[in-house]
């Protein structure tokens, strides 16, 4: 696991590889390699050079020419030993799990050293039960990132959280949770390309959201016509809609063109193919890139992986996958990338992308008679495998959870109906769950290691295979529709 933001790699390599006598300090302050912090009554030995590059605080410090940056013993008055503490378990890799007096003093901790991961761990461990408390303190410290993910966690949860917000909350800070848009449930079914001679099928291309309040499905947009959703990469970065490869024709031809869709423009726009061009692919979208995952080509299954800089718009190989795979399960849990990988007898390996060392590192495994998981879905910490039943029955849907922190497997009790929800289209909204299939939308309340069912919507009127996904509309593109 990377603790390390990519902007703060890149800043901190370049200042310290090319420091050349711009560091003031770098001569007496960076060649030790310990720094002794102390926070209170409390002492910490630590590698500088893992502070330097994790917090901007000390990175500041190091460039300043001060008298403290030439000294092995730093005095941080301001801060409690227990959230240094905490930042320190975080920049070391670990996923510490935090109370809300925990909370506090990490809040204060990352506001004050600027500790980018340990921020990006606070977004994580956002739930139902402390949003209110991170949206609070955050505020009150300065913690933008947080403030901003604690909101939105906050307003896609509104129904549920109203009456305590507004018991709790502060009123500018309530004013600024209702400002912002939820997440709103979004589908598009499977199309291939569409030639001027297919215009009359044209009318069905269309990317849908769920009117949750009329319980209708709208059209939100149009598919590009040279566009496939047909064995292709469907997924959201950003908040930008992103379609890869597929095919067309009987003979799954592949298609080279690839889209992406800006809610803020309302608009597609092409982007670059990979360079191998792929169908029957995973995409999985995390920190600004897109990850083109095994898939097809010319019937041959692969390993290969790709993965798009959304800011330069250039695809680049990384590491394979350990063995090829096709319609590979994916899906992202704290802010890392998994994928479900098969292997006879019955077996079901979960391995993660590792970016900081570019390889794929297997998490765990999961035996199950006649059963291989076919859909991934990361909430929190927790990543929920649901499979087949036995003998391939596919109209129940079993489920079990395995726990990054912990390590350990549990199965749900009881079995899912596809008849009533298909669960290998699940998605995660806050601490909800929503799955669909032609006959209803369901959504299930996740508590701990439960999903109990809570309402049922209208379902999905396409028939063939469905993508869902998340998207924050506004309030204005929603009513044109």
């Amino acid at each position: 696991m990377s603790v390390h933001s990519s902007e703060s790699e890149d800043n901190s390599s370049f200042e310290l590889e090319n420091s050349g006598g711009h560091l003031p300090c770098s001569a007496s302050g960076l060649d030790s390699p310990k720094l002794t912090v102390v926070v209170g009554d409390t002492r910490f030995s630590e590698e500088k050079m893992l502070l330097v590059q994790s917090c901007d605080y000390f990175r500041a410090l190091y460039r300043s020419g001060m008298r403290e940056c030439r000294q092995q013993e730093i005095h941080l008055k301001s801060l409690r030993a227990r959230g240094f503490l905490i930042a320190l378990a975080v920049l070391r890799g670990e996923m510490p799990v935090l109370d809300a007096d925990d909370i506090v003093e990490a809040i204060e901790c990352a506001a004050f050293l600027q500790v980018a991961p340990l921020t990006k761990h606070l977004i994580d461990l956002v739930d139902s039960d402390n949003c209110l408390l991170m949206y609070h303190t955050a505020a009150t410290f300065g913690l933008m990132d947080l403030y901003h993910a604690a909101a939105l966690f906050i307003r896609d949860m509104y129904v549920d959280l109203e009456a305590e917000v507004r018991k709790t909350l502060p009123s500018e800070l309530i004013s600024y949770v209702e400002s912002l848009t939820p997440s709103v449930f979004m589908a598009v079914g499977t199309h291939v390309t569409c030639g001027v001679d297919e215009n009359v099928y044209a009318a069905s291309r269309t990317v849908c959201y769920l009117d949750e309040t009329g319980n209708d499905w709208k059209v939100l947009t149009d598919l590009p016509l040279e566009a496939s959703t047909s064995m292709a990469g469907v997924t959201v970065l950003d908040n930008n809609l992103y379609v890869v490869g597929g095919v067309h024709g009987v003979h799954k031809q592949v298609v080279d063109s690839c889209f992406c869709y800006s809610v803020e423009n309302n608009s597609w726009s092409r982007i670059a193919s990979p360079a191998q061009l792929r169908y029957n692919l995973s995409l999985v979208g995390a920190d600004r890139h897109l990850y083109a995952i095994g898939g097809e080509y010319e019937r041959t299954v692969m390993s290969s992986v790709e993965r798009y800089d959304v800011k330069t718009g250039r695809w680049t190989f990384v590491a394979h996958l350990p063995r090829p795979a096709a319609g590979a399960a994916c899906t992202r849990a704290m802010r890392r990338v998994f994928v479900c990988l098969w292997r006879p007898m019955e077996t079901t390996e979960i391995y993660e992308y590792v970016s900081a060392k570019d390889e794929w590192r297997l998490v765990t495994t999961l035996i199950r008679h006649q059963s291989y998981g076919h859909c991934i879905v990361g909430h929190r910490d927790n990543l929920y495998v649901m499979r087949n039943g036995p003998s391939d029955d596919f109209l129940r849907c079993l489920m079990d959870c395995y726990n990054l922190t912990s390590g350990q497997w549990s199965s749900l009790p009881g079995h899912f109906a596809n008849s009533k929800g298909s669960l290998f289209t699940a998605v995660v909204r806050g601490d909800s769950v929503f799955t669909l299939n032609r006959s209803a939308t369901l959504e299930y309340a996740v508590d701990g290691k439960t999903w109990r069912p809570r309402r049922q919507m209208k379902g999905f009127p396409r028939s063939g295979s469905v993508w869902t996904f998340l998207l924050r509309l506004p309030d204005a593109l929603a009513l044109q529709q």
